[in-house]
């Protein structure tokens, strides 16, 4: 079963998005914040990550480039979830080194779809 790290400090967000992915037979890792992210995707090498940039304790791009430097696989699939969309965001999120780009509030019918496309193509 693939396995996958939310970083999300939003409760209803992290809720939604686990739900969704577990419904489609992918194991959910969760971290609340920046610093617990990082460890957790250290400690747990998950298949792909799915991360907030608005987190509580670091930003994260930080979180990005630390798991991107870490001895977690450097090359995780790793997909912003953000509704931090002002124009031109996602090119910077995408050329800091995230795979993909999905805007919030996320659509429940067609999250899974975009996920899977951001991953094939990966």
């Amino acid at each position: 079963m693939p396995r996958a790290l939310i970083i999300e400090d939003t409760p209803d967000n992290m809720e939604l998005i686990c739900f969704i992915l577990n419904k489609n037979g992918i194991e959910t890792i969760r971290a609340e914040n920046g610093r617990k992210g990082i460890e957790l995707a250290e400690s747990e090498l998950p298949d792909f990550i799915i991360l907030d940039i608005q987190l509580p304790d670091i930003n994260g791009t930080e979180v990005l480039q630390a798991i991107r430097r870490s001895k977690a696989d450097g090359k995780v699939p790793i997909i912003a979830m953000t509704s931090y969309a002002m124009s031109g965001d996602r090119d910077k999120l995408l050329a800091s080194g995230c795979n993909g780009y999905i805007e919030k509030p996320v659509d429940p019918m067609t999250v899974m779809e975009q996920i899977m496309e951001i991953l094939l193509d990966s």
